[in-house]
């Protein structure tokens, strides 16, 4: 295990920024030209002066939007529904594929795909564009038109792109399922965006494994309301499926010469992509993002906060149906780099499968879970690959803990690749925190907000603290939060504006001391309060995570009589833990993270995870109590939730 003194001490920066770092910055250069002294002062102008901050920024970005606007935010309809850059023209495929078919990124690679059977398949941006126009006219063919939803349940294969920009193009808007997703969590994502067309696979693979997307849609479409009027399969794992005349077609026969058609005239608030949240009760959450503030907010976060810039290679496990899809082929495309799209999980079929992808490709600028991380911390896998090619370790979903944070940056990373890590949300496009590389970093943090989110930590109060653990909040408005839930107004305004007037709750918790440096502790409906004392589970996983048996930990909150709630943690052991050596885990735990918050322990052979990699605490928290489960769908079936014991 890496000590605590080798990169820094959780209150000093590991990573301290070598003068190529920072002489690189997009942001800083565009700092200096615009005349601010520092930071600082470039943040509170994307605050207070959005009209002068967002025209600089779209324009030094090459973000191009056609027509004038008098306004970038127009609060006609309630500060919970502005409208941003009203009245001017822009289009995502545009801005993505289209305009860079000619020039000089017309014959750049553009996207990777990665299958994890060995595979791999590439477009350059001239053919991705060619791609797009040509699936834009077949849809159109079939009836869509600007307004219509087109549900994509599709792998991360180069398809998956060219279908989330044609439909774009013509306006259609995009519903990304989830791949993992069972017929009735798609069912509902097909009803309730009312779909006129579904495009899916044959099927994909994970961990070698074939997962029928094909006859999930099937079963999918049997449901009352969830049948579209067409349904586009692309042949990928060469499976044969069922077809049924006049309403599924393959993708590879569809004619390779229709009529084209011209690129819609989108409104910069016109809705471009729906992302369903995937809930643990209830009817999912559709976020609804336009043309123009899901552009914008996608250019200026890998823009300025991870520096990308046309010569990056961007490489991601990133499902569709999860903001990270959608967002990776918005910002990465529109700024020229090339991404790299990854089928499948980073361990299979080796446990060094992520660091071969970056020899591979020459990848720059590398995502990872901090999931992952520990399980490839766990595996003990020695890394051969060349890495020479990578800058930045990037990482979002989840927070960090302190050993695993410190293994990839000083072990894998040599303590010269900074880890921006990176904090929002489906719901507000983006990231709301950053570790920007050109910073000083401490471990598992958060140097700075994201320019233009106004955020803020809450007490009970709603008023700003700092250097204890609260709400995190947002104060203002900005390009890339969700226009509202489709179709559910009411339900956006009681889920994030109710609580406080005027204030965004974000359902984290979070704190920021006085240095500058923020934490995210986990979600607010995850923490544990022990006598009246409130801490995130995260806080004790990490602790617990400093036992080298220890692979991997999960802790919730139960009811207890005396205290209110006492903290219970289920853990993973590392493959080469004898069973019988841990019977002082208990002991080890209470050392670690002292007698008040002290869990007890027990040991079980994995964790739920959601398909993606998510620990899933609330489903754990319901099997160990015997409560009802509600929405399993995006549950991994490798992480079964019977290997949560039941309280006895």
């Amino acid at each position: 295990m890496i000590g605590p003194g080798i990169c820094g001490t959780p209150d000093e920066p590991a990573w301290n920024p070598p003068a190529e770092v920072v002489e690189r910055s997009r942001l800083l250069g565009a700092a200096t030209r615009w005349g601010y002294a520092d930071l600082a002062a470039v943040h509170r102008a994307s605050v207070d002066d959005q009209d002068g901050f967002w025209r600089a920024a779209l324009d030094d970005l090459g973000v191009e939007l056609d027509g004038e606007f008098d306004v970038v935010r127009d609060d006609a309809d309630g500060r919970e529904f502005p409208r941003w850059f009203p009245g001017a023209r822009v289009n995502a495929a545009t801005l993505c594929a289209l305009r860079h078919a000619e020039g000089a990124l017309a014959g750049k690679v553009a996207v990777v795909y990665e299958a994890d059977n060995g595979r791999r398949r590439q477009l350059t941006y001239a053919e991705l564009a060619d791609r797009v126009r040509w699936l834009a006219a077949h849809l159109a063919r079939l009836g869509v038109v600007k307004g219509d939803r087109v549900v994509l349940f599709m792998p991360v294969v180069p398809e998956a792109t060219v279908a989330y920009l044609a439909c774009g193009m013509i306006g259609a808007i995009s519903v990304p399922a989830f791949s993992g997703y069972g017929p009735d969590a798609l069912a509902a994502r097909l009803a309730d965006s009312g779909a006129k067309v579904l495009i899916t696979a044959d099927g994909t693979t994970r961990r070698g494994a074939a997962v029928p997307l094909k006859v999930t849609a099937d079963a999918a479409m049997k449901v009352d309301g969830a049948e579209p009027d067409h349904v586009i399969v692309v042949r990928n794992i060469d499976t044969g499926v069922e077809m049924r005349p006049g309403r599924d077609i393959y993708y590879d026969e569809l004619a390779p010469d229709p009529v084209a058609v011209a690129v819609a005239d989108t409104e910069a608030n016109d809705p471009l992509t729906i992302v369903y949240t995937s809930g643990t009760t209830g009817r999912p959450k559709g976020i609804v993002h336009s043309h123009g503030g899901f552009c914008a907010k996608a250019a200026l976060d890998f823009g300025y906060g991870f520096d990308i810039h046309a010569d990056d290679v961007i490489a991601w496990i990133a499902d569709m149906g999860w903001l990270l899809g959608p967002l990776l082929i918005t910002g990465g495309l529109q700024l020229g780099a090339t991404i790299v799209l990854t089928e499948g999980v980073p361990t299979y079929p080796t446990p060094g499968r992520v660091w071969e992808i970056v020899e591979r490709n020459a990848v720059t600028f590398q995502g990872i879970a901090p999931t992952a991380a520990r399980a490839m911390k766990a595996s003990d896998h020695e890394i051969t690959a060349d890495l020479a090619s990578l800058r930045t370790f990037a990482s979002t979903g989840e927070p960090w803990d302190d050993s695993t944070w410190r293994w990839l940056f000083a072990e894998v990373g040599e303590e010269k690749r900074p880890i921006v890590n990176y904090s929002g949300g489906t719901e507000v496009g983006g990231g709301v925190a950053i570790s920007y590389p050109f910073l000083p970093m401490e471990p598992a943090s958060f140097n700075a907000p994201m320019l233009g989110a106004d955020v803020a930590v809450l007490d009970q109060d709603g008023k700003p603290v700092a250097g204890e653990i609260g709400e995190l909040s947002i104060m203002n408005t900005f390009p890339g939060m969700t226009h509202s839930f489709w179709q559910d107004p009411e339900r956006y305004l009681e889920t994030y504006w109710k609580r406080w007037p005027g204030v965004w709750v974000h359902g984290d918790l979070a704190s920021v001391n006085g240095s500058g440096t923020w934490r995210v502790h986990g979600r607010s409906d995850d923490t544990i309060k022990v006598s009246g004392r409130r801490v995130g589970p995260g806080e004790i996983e990490a602790a617990i995570l400093l036992d080298r048996r220890v692979a991997e930990s999960a802790v919730v909150g139960v009811p207890d009589d005396r205290r209110g709630q006492r903290a219970v943690a289920f853990v993973v052991l590392r493959p080469d833990v004898p069973a019988a050596d841990h019977g002082d885990l208990a002991a080890v735990a209470e050392k670690n993270v002292g007698r008040s918050f002290a869990p007890s322990v027990h040991v079980v052979p994995s964790l739920p995870k959601t398909k993606n990699g998510k620990v899933m605490r609330r489903a754990i928290r319901s099997q160990y109590l015997g409560l009802p489960q509600g929405d399993l769908s995006s549950l991994d079936p490798a992480t079964p939730i019977e290997a949560i014991p039941a309280l006895g």
